[in-house]
């Protein structure tokens, strides 16, 4: 062996950490210290300040709807790229990586299901796949989720999540916006309930459609929730935005939204509306075919 040589030391790379820091992460709200696992087994909401983290639609649809009874529709519909649309990296390909991220078609997954027994149809964004930016697939399937909600007179929900209309669309993507609020109105006209609920971010075209058309409108704490961001919007005014503005509480207070819901209480609080709005829909159809009420037809 040579004068300078050296044996290597002999240690064990290992790729995961195995000290008791490992699955550690900072919450960004109260910057306190939380376990993914707590985090995962309080519905990703900190067990220290209650902020709540985004959840996947598949996430959100398991939380909200009865086991089992969620029954997707229209899930053949995928985005095609009309027009040609190339940014720094073309729309088709931005389209695949989104499915590969999500584990969807495209920005909403519905469907019809039950809620403690009630049968509803359910609609839920996913913020997963390119930002839950609403494209045609979005505006075209929640079309015909409302659509069959008015004709087998379902309570219709819809969770938005959302950076608002998808630019690769363009025009078409704004189009959703009337297309979507023109199926609501069909909607109301025969009297069917529309529960939106706002998460955070619900912004852009999403918010200034249906979103914002609910007969009751329900938002998750500190969710931001506006049309343009508060960056666009302290440019455009010069000066900065009161504190809390476009987020659900300042909201609630400025009657935009109705109540404020947490992710643990928004299961049983849609689940006491949907039993309201249907015990109501049943004693209004009654008095309708009372003898009586016929008669002064």
């Amino acid at each position: 062996m040579g004068l300078f040589s050296r044996n290597k030391p002999k240690i064990k790379i290992t790729s995961s950490k195995k000290d008791g820091y490992s699955g550690w992460l900072k919450c960004t709200h109260c910057v306190e210290l939380i376990h993914a696992n707590e985090l995962e087994r309080n519905a990703n909401c900190c067990p220290k300040c209650d902020y709540h983290y985004r959840l996947s639609a598949d996430e959100r649809i398991r939380s909200l709807s009865d086991p089992d009874s969620f029954h997707e529709l229209f899930k053949n519909l995928s985005s095609i790229d009309s027009l040609g649309f190339t940014d720094t990296e073309s729309y088709p390909k931005r389209i695949e990586i989104a499915k590969e991220k999500s584990g969807n078609n495209d920005a909403i997954l519905v469907g019809t299901c039950t809620i403690n027994e009630v049968p509803c149809a359910l609609g839920v964004m996913d913020f997963n796949f390119m930002g839950g930016s609403m494209g045609s697939v979005v505006g075209e399937k929640l079309t015909r989720l409302i659509e069959l909600a008015c004709e087998k007179k379902l309570p219709l929900i819809v969770v938005s999540t959302s950076g608002g209309a998808r630019m690769q669309e363009s025009t078409l993507s704004l189009m959703q916006m009337a297309k979507t609020s023109a199926a609501l109105a069909k909607l109301n006209e025969q009297k069917v309930p529309f529960i939106s609920v706002l998460t955070n971010p619900t912004t852009g075209g999403v918010t200034a459609s249906f979103a914002a058309l609910g007969d009751i409108i329900i938002a998750e704490p500190n969710a931001l929730i506006c049309f343009a961001g508060p960056r666009v919007i302290e440019q455009i005014l010069g000066k900065p935005l009161p504190p809390g503005a476009q987020q659900s509480e300042f909201l609630l207070k400025h009657g935009m939204i109705d109540l404020i819901a947490t992710r643990h209480q928004l299961k049983e609080t849609l689940s006491h509306i949907l039993e309201f709005v249907t015990v109501e829909k049943k004693h209004e159809h009654q008095r309708l075919h009372r003898p009586e009420t016929i008669a002064s037809y």
